[in-house]
C-alpha cells in the first residue's frame, strides 16, 4: 500500500510538471502573453484647424431708447398690423411705443403763449421807439437854445436810445420764446417712439403702464436688429493662437440647434482691445456668414474651426500610436527598445514637438513575426489633434501600428504593464506607460 501511494504521488508530480512545462511553452510561443492593439495607417485628407467657441450676433444692432420720462401708454403695430412684440418686423418711421404726453403738451401750450406775449411786447416797444424817434427829431431841429433847454435835449436823445434797446430786448425775447416752443414740441414728439431703420425686434424691454425715467442715460426700450440675413460670430481666441488668424480666413462652425449641419464663414475683423480673464489674454474675432434663410438665431453658441491648412493624399498615423511606447519590462532586454520606451515616455510624444519648419521626429511601433514590438523611426508633420502626417521609407498605407498593450493575468481583470495613473475602464484598454 505504501509503494502504491508513493507511485501515485510521483505520477501526480509528473503531471503537474508536464502541465507547467506546457503552460510555459504556450506562453513563450505567444510572445510572453502580451496582446497588442493596433490601428492601420491611412491615406487621405487632413485639415489642420484651431477650435474655439463663440456666439452668433446680429451684424448691426440698434438700442432704441427714450429721451423723455413718462408712462408707456401703448405700443405701435408692425408690418403685419400686429402689436409690436418680440420678432416683429418694422419699417423705418413706424411707431413702436407711445409715452404719456400730457405734461409735454402742456409745456408746448405754455411756451406758445409766452411766444405770443413776447411778440406783443415787441409791438409795444416798437410804438415807444416811434414816439421817441419823433421827439428826438424835433429836439435835433431846435437844438439846445432858449426854446429847448440842454437837459431836455439830452433827455430826448436818451429816450430814443432806450427805445431802440427795448426793441432789441423784445426781439431777443421772441427768439428765446421760439426756441422754447421748438424744444417743447420736440419733447412732445419724443413721446412717440419710432423705428430708426427697417429691421426686426430682438428684445422688448418695457410693458404697457411701465414708467421710464430718462436722466443721464436714455432707458432702453427695444433692441432692433437691422438685418438678420447677415450675422456675425464673435469668438474669443487665445493669444497663443491669434497670430495664426487673419481676415478672409475660411471658417466652419456648428450650432447645437442644428446638429450634424456645418455652416461656413470667414474672418472679418480682429479686435485689438484684448481682455484678460484669470490671467488668460484673449482677442475677439468677428466672423461674417450668410443667413439668408434666417435659421441662425441671435446668441446661439457656435463651435468654431479656423482652417489653417488642408493637406490632400497624405499618410496619417493615429496620435495614440505616436504616444505609445512599450512597458519597461518589455524593452529591458531589447537594447535600443528600452531607450525608446523609457526616455520617449518621459519626454512626451514626438508629434507634440514639431519644429518651426513643420517637421519633427517620431517613433511608431509594429509587431514583428515573433509577436515582439519593433520601433520604426518616422518624420512627423501637421496634426489635426487625432491623426498626424507621417513619412518614412518603411511606411505604407494599411500598415498596422501599435496603439496599446493588454497583458493577460490570472483572472483578476487588471492589465499589467499599463500606466497606473490611466483610468481603468475594463479589459482591453490601451496601455500607454511603463512600470
Amino acid at each position: 500500500m505504501k509503494s502504491l501511494g508513493k507511485k501515485s504521488l510521483i505520477i501526480l508530480i509528473a503531471v503537474l510538471l508536464l502541465g507547467s512545462l506546457a503552460t510555459w511553452w504556450f506562453t513563450r510561443s505567444q510572445g510572453n502573453g502580451v496582446a497588442y492593439r493596433t490601428a492601420e495607417l491611412k491615406r487621405g485628407e487632413l485639415l489642420v484647424s484651431i477650435s474655439a467657441t463663440g456666439t452668433v450676433e446680429p451684424e448691426e444692432v440698434i438700442d432704441v431708447g427714450a429721451q423723455v420720462a413718462g408712462r408707456i401708454v401703448s405700443f405701435g403695430t408692425d408690418t403685419e398690423g400686429k402689436t409690436v412684440d418680440y420678432g416683429s418686423l418694422v419699417e423705418a418711421g413706424m411707431v413702436l411705443a407711445r409715452i404719456d404726453d400730457s405734461l409735454y403738451a402742456s409745456d408746448v401750450a405754455q411756451t406758445e403763449a409766452q411766444l405770443l406775449s413776447s411778440k406783443a411786447g415787441l409791438q409795444r416797444t416798437q410804438a415807444d421807439l416811434s414816439q421817441a424817434e419823433q421827439n428826438w427829431k424835433r429836439a435835433k431841429q431846435l437844438g439846445p437854445s432858449e426854446a429847448l433847454a440842454q437837459t431836455s435835449y439830452e433827455g430826448y436823445e436818451s429816450a430814443y436810445k432806450i427805445a431802440l434797446a427795448q426793441v432789441a430786448v423784445s426781439e431777443a425775447a421772441i427768439k428765446q420764446a421760439e426756441a422754447a416752443v421748438t424744444r417743447a414740441r420736440r419733447n412732445l414728439g419724443y413721446c412717440t417712439i419710432t423705428s430708426p431703420v427697417k429691421g426686426i425686434i430682438i428684445d422688448r424691454r418695457v410693458n404697457t403702464g411701465q414708467t421710464v425715467v430718462a436722466s443721464l442715460n436714455a432707458p432702453s426700450l427695444f433692441l432692433l436688429a437691422k438685418d438678420l440675413t447677415r450675422v456675425q460670430v464673435w469668438v474669443a481666441v487665445n493669444e497663443a493662437d491669434i497670430g495664426k488668424i487673419h481676415p478672409g480666413q475660411p471658417v466652419t462652425f456648428t450650432v447645437d440647434a442644428f446638429p450634424g449641419e456645418t455652416f461656413r464663414g470667414e474672418v472679418g475683423k480682429i479686435r485689438l482691445n484684448a481682455s484678460m480673464t484669470q490671467n488668460v489674454v484673449t482677442y475677439t474675432v468677428e466672423i461674417t456668414t450668410e443667413n439668408a434663410d434666417g435659421r441662425l438665431l441671435p446668441y446661439l453658441t457656435a463651435n468654431i474651426q479656423f482652417q489653417l491648412q488642408q493637406l490632400d493624399n497624405v499618410l496619417q498615423a493615429p496620435n495614440a500610436a505616436l504616444r505609445w511606447s512599450p512597458p519597461a519590462k518589455e524593452g529591458a532586454g531589447e537594447g535600443g527598445m528600452k531607450k525608446g520606451g523609457m526616455e520617449r515616455g518621459s519626454k512626451g510624444p514626438a508629434s507634440a514637438q514639431v519644429p518651426v519648419n513643420g517637421k519633427g521626429n517620431g517613433i511608431l511601433w509594429v509587431v514583428d513575426e515573433n509577436q515582439k514590438p519593433r520601433q520604426v523611426e518616422v518624420q512627423t508633420g501637421a496634426s489635426d489633434g487625432i491623426n498626424t502626417v507621417v513619412e518614412g521609407a518603411d511606411l505604407r498605407e494599411g500598415m498596422p501600428v501599435v496603439i496599446g498593450v493588454r497583458l493577460p493575468n490570472s483572472g483578476s481583470g487588471k492589465d499589467e504593464g499599463a500606466n497606473p495613473f490611466t483610468p481603468k475602464m475594463g479589459r482591453g484598454k490601451t496601455g500607454s506607460g511603463h512600470k
